[in-house]
């Protein structure tokens, strides 16, 4: 067989030829599975979330083999380094190949610690599964409930 006829049946050419040229970042992202849907990557992109060598990018922006992506996902970073182009979304152990994880571990979420910003993380009641809708009385108590702990929360004397 000759080359031009293995070159032929080694799948496809575009992916190929991907090796050597560039790629929008929104669809390199996608197609990493590092964003459920590509419109999710464009929203990431626009928004400022991502970036190539430390600069913001448009969802546009080409990508090159050996370039350092930085993503944020809320407190954590994820940062990657390009080193397969596929334009077509593959399975993760696929995808996996094509970039190289270097991002620091994540960080440790104290449940009891208050968010870093103006909400406060308050514990949610819950019922029980199949206890069904409150009663006239239990919705009266956790009514009560509320009023008695936004009057605390907020008393006056302590802002004195």
């Amino acid at each position: 067989m000759s080359a031009k006829q293995d070159n032929k049946y080694s799948g496809n050419k575009k992916q190929t030829n991907l090796a050597e040229s560039t790629l929008r970042i929104d669809k390199w992202l996608w197609a990493i599975r590092m964003f459920k849907t590509r419109s999710l990557a464009t929203t990431a992109c626009g928004s400022g979330r991502v970036k190539i060598n430390g600069e913001s990018v448009k969802p546009s922006k080409k990508i090159k083999l050996d370039e350092e992506v930085t993503i944020s996902f809320g407190p954590d970073k994820k940062i990657v380094v390009a080193k397969k182009l596929i334009e077509k979304r593959v399975s993760y152990k696929l995808a996996v190949d094509c970039y190289e994880d270097k991002s620091p571990p994540p960080t440790p979420r104290d449940p009891n610690k208050l968010l870093d910003s103006a909400f406060f993380n308050f514990p949610v009641a819950q019922r029980e599964r199949g206890a069904g809708r409150p009663t006239k009385k239990e919705r009266r108590d956790i009514e009560r409930l509320k009023e008695d702990f936004d009057d605390n929360l907020w008393d006056d004397d302590d802002f004195a």
